[in-house]
């Protein structure tokens, strides 16, 4: 008789009960003069203790904003030491971190702070292409005239305090380092004791916006447990150790930065190396070098743009030993020149998702290079999983069908919306990832597509629903639909079919130059083609794996398989 695909984690690694405000304390006790945070382009410096006493004055700046426990903040930046600040800051006193993607513009910006009621903002000047300042002020033009703490915005009604990171002063904002400073020169260590001694390990401490391939992004709701365990599993998993120095060019808006690199470190006693803002690889390699980083993370065009960089072989990446790539597959010819060109013999796969906080497979450092290309590794500790049917069965080992997991990962749901969360999460506890898997008799998984038509785009989550809607808004487009197509360097691209309404004359142009700077710019489709009809069934159903193989036919694209 053939064996069940259900799976279940080593259960003998302890699971920590604490708050991420605990495991910080903790940490700076244990190595309060070891470096805990680097900021390169910043040239900021951080150790345990020093991290851990500026996460207390910020925790005392916010509570001098009105803030409670269980309020929500965003923050709106890319890589920087302020960032980290603010992820343990909020969750020592409870008060709800929204991670705001860095790429986010105007349209996706008010609706995430609308959405869970963000009170405060801490955003970043600017990035790249992206003025933060201007879009929130367009938003919200009532900040030129506002009293700090007393904001109300007729587009933003719950937004409250506004705190810009830099020094320029600026009318009606905060300023991030004034606010650390006013911490200082009036603590409040009873009463952020107080607040401490009550929270919960279960409590809601932050929320990440992710989506389906139906509606608007969710607010995917995750507590000091799921976040703590899963970096502490994680980063056994890859190896990390004390006196360890991770680079860490993944986002942190993401749970990659935020758990798997940020709270990873802070629970094996490493350090955190940020080489730039923003993905660059020269940064990285030279960060590598510097620094004498012995672990780095990336999704695979990280490590392929840094592996292709003309000034590679300039850099000594000698201390390198492991780290994680994630976030789409691997093929095994970028696996092989990590390993020997980047000296990375013990990098390890990791396969998850947000609402899973966000690791529930990965393979381990003594895996062969062969099994951490073509799987996403075992069950981690405390997990469990399955492979089940259209009808919930669960199937046998080596057949496909969608893959489920169960745990203390598993995140509480999406917030204010109980539907959703129900549909995600069935009433056995069983978070259903919308991925087909295979999990095999060694127990390792695979992951052979996807049920939902989710887009990853270098790392990036795309969903089509998303992208179609707004789309839709195009005065001059009847109808459309979006899929993933393969590419060479971001694994997959988005392409727009689209049905232009009757007499109505638009190109390719047209429709890009619609989306640019109203969606981030990874969701901006690479192509659209014009019809006058899609692919579908007898229902109406628009097929779009076949509106995927044409186009693969018709560009020439060659098919990626997933590991």
């Amino acid at each position: 008789m053939s064996e069940s695909s259900h799976v279940r984690g080593d259960t003998a690694p302890t699971i920590d009960e604490s708050t991420i405000g605990d495991a910080l304390a903790r940490a700076a006790r244990r190595w309060p003069d070891a470096e805990m945070l680097v900021s390169v382009e910043e040239a900021a410096r951080f150790t345990f203790a020093a991290f851990n006493a500026c996460v207390d004055a910020l925790a005392a700046g916010l509570l001098a904003l009105d803030l409670e426990r269980g309020d929500r903040v965003g923050v709106w930046a890319p890589n920087c030491a302020q960032w980290t600040l603010a992820q343990f800051a909020t969750a020592r006193i409870g008060v709800i971190q929204v991670n705001i993607n860095p790429a986010y513009r105007l349209s996706e910006l008010e609706y995430t702070l609308n959405k869970v009621g963000v009170k405060a903002l801490i955003a970043a000047d600017s990035f790249k292409s992206s003025d933060y300042l201007g879009m929130v002020e367009s938003l919200a033009p009532e900040i030129a005239d506002c009293v700090p703490t007393e904001l109300q915005a007729a587009r933003l009604p719950s937004l409250r305090s506004i705190i810009k990171i830099g020094a320029e002063p600026r009318r009606g904002w905060f300023n991030f380092n004034d606010l650390v400073a006013a911490g200082r020169s009036a603590p409040r260590h009873a009463e952020i004791r107080r607040i401490a001694a009550l929270l919960d390990r279960n409590d809601a401490i932050n929320i990440q916006f992710t989506s389906g391939t139906t509606g608007l992004p969710k607010g995917a709701t995750l507590t000091h447990r799921n976040l703590l365990n899963n970096a502490q599993f994680v980063g056994a998993s890859m190896g990390l150790r004390e006196g360890d120095r991770l680079c860490v060019p993944v986002p942190l808006y993401h749970c990659f930065g935020m758990v798997m690199s940020n709270l990873a470190c802070v629970k094996h006693g490493a350090t955190i190396v940020y080489p730039s803002p923003g993905f660059d690889a020269l940064a990285v390699l030279k960060a590598v070098q510097d620094e004498r980083c012995t672990a780095l993370q990336g999704v695979p065009t990280m490590f392929i743009a840094e592996l292709e960089h003309p000034r590679f072989a300039q850099f000594d990446l000698s201390t390198l030993r492991g780290g994680i790539m994630a976030g789409s597959p691997c093929p095994i010819e970028v696996m092989r020149r990590v390993v020997e060109r980047m000296h990375m013999h013990e990098i390890t796969i990791a396969y998850g998702m947000t609402e899973t906080s966000p690791v529930s497979f990965q393979s381990s450092t003594e895996d062969s290079l062969e099994r951490r290309v073509t799987t996403v590794g075992s069950i981690q500790p405390h997990m469990e999983a399955k492979v089940i049917d259209t009808d919930g069965r669960t199937l046998n080992c080596g057949e496909a069908g969608e893959l489920c997991t169960r745990g203390y990962a598993v995140m509480r749901g999406y917030w204010d919306e109980p539907e959703k969360t129900a549909e995600a999460i069935d009433a056995d506890g069983w978070m259903h990832t919308g991925d087909l898997g295979v999990i095999h008799a060694d127990g390792y998984c695979n992951i052979v597509g996807r049920s939902k038509d989710m887009i990853i785009r270098g790392g990036e989550n795309v969903y089509p629903r998303e992208v179609e809607e707004f789309l839709f808004k195009h005065p001059k487009i009847q109808d459309v639909t979006v899929v993933g197509v393969p590419d060479d360097k971001f694994g997959e691209e988005v392409c727009a079919w689209v049905r232009l309404r009757a007499e109505s004359v638009a190109d390719e142009e047209d429709i890009k130059n619609f989306c640019r700077g109203q969606i981030a710019h990874y969701k901006v489709p690479r192509y659209v083609v014009f019809v006058n009809e899609f692919p579908t069934t007898v229902t109406g159903k628009i097929q779009k794996y076949l509106i995927r193989e044409e186009m693969i036919a018709r560009l020439s694209l060659t098919e990626r398989h997933h590991a």
